[in-house]
């Protein structure tokens, strides 16, 4: 972690859960190859068979680092986050190799640990599994097409759980704190919106179940445009438990006490901190373009009402931000025209007098700032001040502003938001019991609706959705490479296609088996479980290697007999290390411990 820049965090203590087992793996399978009878029997010394066991144990460590390696290649969110996990896992497993290869078998010699004596080959000690065992393939080696079935119900139940689980972004988790957005009045001043926010911290503050809050007012992360109306706290709680009630306690003690603030959203600080990062921190974003801000702003009040019945959607927001109230200077032409003054010379004074013109440059570095002159703050900060400032007409003359026409007040002005240069309004959405997938299809088919959307409008699905999207197209790729790079060290390995294709269609297979697993346990398919899914092909393809090493020291008796035998030899550690892996992975799996939620759905899937 010192190497690499990376410090103790919820994905690096995650990283080293999730290797434990793996590590074990590995020194598992070398003491049990060192003091198998069968191998004591033929070397005596526990050091002599010890590079035999070299090409398997680099080949199988190979495959599980392997697939870590296009991981570094992912950007964005997704990126940022499996960075960590996947250095501290990767560094985990090659120090794994290491000490498996060259400390573990000087340990068992130094401390003089000697097998169990030679098992007497007249005397059967085969076990019920293991006569099942040799039954079961006997016959499936005689009869392949007997495994078709098999194969068939395996993707069937892969199939049936993929379109059964839903789909996420991130694990749902508990983080023993959340961050409260909240919004005051439109157009109100910082200093007011202070005032009442701190009314709100002293409320938040009087519960017993909270341990300490911060707040940011007219601020945020990303570089979006914060009103001073705006902000957001941090509310770290004494315990994890029993926060949901905690969360909607405050809510409903800000409702009825402060009357002025408004709650928008409350999410866990990971999530917040991605959603601001990405621009919104909420699942469903919709980005209405056009041509006309007026005919944006006019159509998202419809466009929140045909979304807001879908099943899953909670909170619905038509994305019109109330700036505050503006001033309209309506000129007279009448008077305008006495006053020996044109319009287009009354817009281009006003426009000097109130946003003031740049006289000069200056150079600063290699960067050339402009100089603004501008009229004093106290000559314009009323309408009364604004009438009384002075014009000049074609003779030179002073015009008083207010001579020549009047301000208007205007209440609740929308705020104007451009995306990539064109007008946008952006409707919003939060998900509530529902998965990703199915609830932005349903997004999808009310924004179909024939009529909703006039000619020259169009949209654009954003906030988490899209970057979960983003995650999952590169974390796919990310798989098809891992699986790439596997058979590829296979074939360098074997020098021979068949058995590396055998090889790597066991953890295609045991995709299923991942999919199943999440169905089962309630998870959805996130970007944890994605990853969940790309480990098990290096897990998968370590047995197989481990099982090939063996099928090759059996140098007697026909092909099929020396697979079962092979078989009969790698059960037990291979149930051994199963167990180990299982074992060590089933705290997260649980969800054992605050901040495992992070690696559980990863954990399952292993599992």
């Amino acid at each position: 972690l010192k190497l690499f820049g990376l410090d103790f965090n919820i994905m690096t203590l995650g990283g080293m859960a999730a290797a434990v087992g793996l590590v074990i793996d590995d020194i598992i399978v070398m003491i049990e190859y060192l003091l198998h009878p069968k191998q004591t029997r033929r070397h005596p010394h526990l050091l002599h068979p010890l590079s035999e066991f070299t090409r398997p144990l680099v080949g199988s460590s190979m495959a599980t680092i392997i697939i870590f390696a296009p991981l570094a290649f992912l950007d964005g969110v997704t990126g940022a986050f499996f960075k960590a996990l996947s250095l501290t896992m990767a560094s985990s497993l090659i120090l794994s190799f290491l000490f498996t290869w060259l400390v573990v078998p000087i340990l068992l010699n130094r401390l003089n640990i000697k097998p169990k004596p030679p098992i007497d080959a007249t005397v059967p000690q085969e076990g019920v599994m293991t006569r099942g065992y040799r039954i079961v393939l006997s016959r499936l080696l005689r009869a392949p097409m007997l495994l078709l079935p098999v194969i068939v119900g395996l993707g069937a139940i892969g199939w049936v759980s993929l379109t059964h689980i839903p789909t996420g972004f991130m694990p749902e988790m508990n983080e023993g704190g959340f961050v409260l957005d909240y919004q005051t009045r439109p157009g109100q001043s910082l200093t007011e919106t202070n005032r009442e926010l701190m009314q709100v911290e002293a409320l938040i503050r009087a519960m017993p179940e909270v341990d300490t809050l911060t707040r940011r007012t007219g601020a945020q992360l990303g570089g979006g445009l914060t009103e001073a109306n705006q902000g957001d706290m941090f509310i770290q709680l004494k315990s994890p438990d029993h926060q949901t009630e905690v969360m909607d306690r405050i809510a409903t003690e800000i409702a009825q006490k402060v009357p002025g603030v408004t709650v928008q959203d409350m999410n866990q600080p990971m999530g917040d901190l991605i959603g601001d990062l990405a621009g919104s921190p909420r699942p469903v974003v919709i980005r209405l373009f056009g041509q006309s801000q007026q005919e944006l702003q006019a159509l998202a009040p419809k466009v929140a009402r045909a979304i807001s019945g879908i099943n899953g959607l909670k909170e619905v927001q038509n994305g019109l931000v109330i700036a505050g109230d503006t001033l309209e200077f309506h000129i007279n032409r009448n008077k305008a025209a006495v006053a020996n003054i044109t319009p287009g010379a009354i817009v281009q004074q006003m426009g000097t007098l109130f946003g003031g013109t740049v006289a000069t440059r200056l150079a600063e570095g290699e960067q050339v700032v402009g100089v603004r002159v501008i009229t004093p703050t106290h000559l314009r900060a009323t309408p009364q001040s604004l009438e009384n400032m002075d014009l000049t007409n074609a003779a030179g003359q002073p015009v008083r502003v207010g001579d020549v026409g009047h301000f208007v007040s205007i209440t609740g002005t929308p705020q104007i938001t451009r995306y990539n240069q064109k007008p946008m309004v952006a409707v919003s959405a939060r998900i509530g019991g529902r998965g990703f997938g199915g609830t932005i299809a349903d997004v999808k088919k009310a924004l179909a609706q024939p009529g909703l959307l006039p000619q020259g409008v169009y949209y654009e699905l954003s906030g988490l959705y899209q970057q979960q999207q983003i995650a999952f197209n590169g974390l796919m790729l990310v798989f098809a490479t891992a699986t790439a790079l596997v058979f590829l060290a296979l074939l360098f390995l074997y020098e021979r296609f068949a058995i590396s294709l055998s090889i790597i269609s066991a953890p295609l297979m045991a995709v299923a088996g991942v999919l199943f697993g999440l169905w089962v346990t309630g998870q959805t398919l996130n970007i944890t479980s994605l990853m969940g899914l790309t480990m098990i092909i290096g897990i998968v393809t370590e047995v197989a290697v481990f099982y090939f090493f063996e099928v090759g020291r059996i140098h007697s008796g026909p092909w099929g007999d020396r697979l079962i035998e092979a078989g009969v030899r790698r059960l037990r550690p291979t149930i051994m290390t199963s167990l180990a892996a299982i074992l060590t992975l089933l705290p997260l799996a649980l969800g054992i411990g605050q901040g495992s939620a992070m690696q559980q759905p990863l954990a399952i899937a292993i599992i």
